[in-house]
């Protein structure tokens, strides 16, 4: 079984999973962030390694989606690789961060992945108003993320939205985290576990 959270930068994706993966004892599979060669470049300058960047990234997801079928095991996945076709290289081509020959390029590369692999059983969405994430990712502090303009997070965040509103490959739940603390009120898991054990239920 693949489950996959998906959701904003700083909407919560890598709490959820670590958490869930507790619960459950699912394996998990976390976004390649500490290793990856081209993130700080990114923020410091989008427009020169936009293109780079979601090479890097849907070349990773890919991967990882081959391993996560390959395994047999229960996993649950923090971002999907659908989040970096239709949202992250989308919104860099429509704020001129990436030419149009670099994006066909990159979108042509990722229909071909995307013809060979399987969706996840359940993804798992966090919606996230734009003061959340900022607050998050204030308190996470991440040096690079020191660069991340509020519009570049609302253009995303409309993104998402419009993706989740016409995502028919598998079965979804969304969860409101504004309004959710899962990392340090147990009540508060709780009540997304509950959610996604009527969700699963169907998928043993």
């Amino acid at each position: 079984m693949h489950v996959a959270v998906a959701g904003n930068i700083g909407s919560g994706k890598t709490t959820l999973t670590s958490l869930l993966s507790k619960h459950y004892a699912w394996e998990a599979h976390y976004e390649d962030v500490d290793d990856n060669p081209y993130l700080n470049d990114f923020y410091q300058d989008m427009q020169r390694w936009s293109f780079n960047l979601q090479i890097y990234f849907v070349n990773s997801r890919f991967s990882q989606i081959v391993k996560i079928r390959q395994s047999g095991k229960k996993i649950i996945q923090d971002r999907t690789i659908y989040e970096d076709a239709f949202i992250f290289a989308p919104n860099l081509h429509s704020m001129g961060l990436m030419s149009t020959r670099d994006f066909e390029n990159y979108f042509a590369l990722f229909n071909l992945m995307s013809s060979l692999i399987e969706p996840p059983d359940l993804l798992i969405y966090l919606r996230a108003s734009i003061p959340t994430l900022v607050e998050q990712i204030q308190q996470r502090g991440r040096k690079y993320e020191n660069n991340i303009r509020l519009d570049y997070l609302k253009h995303l965040n409309e993104r998402y939205e419009a993706w989740v509103e016409t995502y028919n490959l598998g079965k979804m739940l969304i969860v409101n985290v504004d309004n959710l603390n899962f990392r340090d009120k147990p009540e508060d898991l709780s009540s997304v576990i509950d959610d996604i054990n009527a969700q699963i239920h169907g998928l043993f």
